[in-house]
């Protein structure tokens, strides 16, 4: 994205350096990295990164408005909801494809959006082991707002943490030595001293939680929640029964809380006009436009591209039961703007905003980016190919 920069990396760039880093990231977590790394970071123009963050300000701006807050009641379903609502989400994730435009030139465009984590720990540690490998440019940082190593880690135990005891928090996920991204569990445990706990191992005594650390048995008083509800309505019967905590009033604070999942995500869209956010409408109210090619279809609550319907036909749309929970959102032109070996790359850029309590606004402060030489982005759909996978953005300062 700053041909220069691109150029230098590129020519400076050896497989065997490659190589070396694969192998460092490895070793920081024996056998638990489960997605292809890429090649190179991206070299983000400071022009660039203000277009995402107006369109991140506009965001906030409605989702901060006490009439959506009553509007996205109705994304919870009912019998998911969970009591303890925040005030506020802890975190939101930005997601902004890199495309371009009419006139030919790239700017961001808003993909997605959730009230949900991400790599947040994972992305302390890669770019960090990456420049110990390659090189990286003066004037470059990783970080937003004027964040480093020290005080990002010191938001996130914040935002995590706050006052209790490091072994009165936990991470929670599903049987998380299955999950793809459980080396961010890892990085998460190093940073703040947490443990990951698997759902199945919770004990609930009354309105009280505890988990087994060795032979003692703890507390749980606050929990880094990384259960999707999706994947636990996948699981067997046994764990959607342990999953019935949830809806129950328990003496826990949730980070974040899990109606935040419903309230931020697809179903903001088509709340949001601005440049960077392409027109998106509810497909139950939508007039389906005539020059279908130009849209995507998708459902309000998946993720890892899961249901989305690319090359959208009029029986595509007739053949959906719930149009109520689907969106309709004119496509972006993703631009093969990363100069590779071979083909060029498409990329995405997920911006990490953090809110603490009692804050007026979230902000900004770390990222992730993701290249891809498929139909979508994806490590899933970039199968066998190079300079393609999970990587971070660099920002112009």
């Amino acid at each position: 994205m700053v041909p220069a920069l691109r150029q230098e990396y590129n020519r400076r760039f050896s497989p065997k350096a490659y190589e070396e880093y694969l192998a460092a990231l490895e070793a920081l977590y024996p056998g638990q990295l489960q997605f292809r790394i890429a090649e190179t970071p991206l070299f983000v123009p400071r022009t660039f990164t203000q277009q995402m963050l107006s369109a991140c300000d506009s965001i906030v701006d409605a989702i901060s408005q006490p009439e959506y807050r009553k509007a996205s009641d109705a994304a919870i379903p009912p019998q998911l909801r969970v009591p303890g609502e925040d005030e506020h989400p802890h975190c939101i994730a930005f997601d902004f494809g890199v495309c371009q435009n009419e006139a030919g030139e790239l700017e961001p465009q808003l993909i997605e959006m959730q009230g949900f984590p991400s790599l947040f720990a994972w992305e302390v540690l890669l770019p960090e082991i990456h420049r110990q490998h390659f090189w990286t440019p003066d004037g470059y940082t990783d970080y937003l707002n004027g964040y480093d190593r020290e005080s990002y880690v010191s938001l996130l135990r914040r935002i995590i943490v706050a006052d209790a005891d490091p072994e009165e928090v936990i991470l929670l996920e599903i049987f998380p030595q299955q999950q793809k991204t459980r080396v961010d569990f890892y990085a998460t445990e190093t940073l703040l001293g947490i443990k990951t706990v698997c759902l199945t191992d919770l004990i609930q005594e009354g309105r009280s939680l505890y988990y087994m650390n060795g032979d003692r048995k703890v507390r749980v008083r606050r929990i880094y929640n990384r259960v999707i509800f999706d994947d636990l309505f996948q699981q067997p019967g046994y764990v959607q029964e342990k999953g019935k905590i949830f809806q129950q009033d328990l003496d826990v604070a949730w980070v974040p809380h899990p109606n935040w999942f419903y309230r931020l995500s697809k179903f903001t869209l088509p709340f949001i006009h601005h440049p960077n956010v392409p027109e998106t409408q509810f497909l139950d109210r939508a007039t389906i436009p005539a020059d279908l090619e130009n849209y995507v279809v998708k459902p309000l609550f998946s993720f890892a591209g899961q249901g989305v319907i690319i090359d959208v036909s009029p029986s595509d749309i007739e053949q959906i039961k719930d149009p109520q929970n689907w969106i309709i959102q004119r496509k972006v032109k993703y631009a093969e703007a990363i100069e590779t070996p071979e083909a060029p790359a498409k990329a995405e850029i997920r911006l990490f905003y953090f809110w603490e309590p009692g804050a007026d606004r979230p902000v900004a402060a770390n990222n992730l980016a993701r290249l891809s030489k498929g139909k979508m982005i994806g490590v899933r759909y970039n199968k066998d190919l190079d300079w393609v996978g999970g990587t971070f953005a660099l920002f112009e300062q």
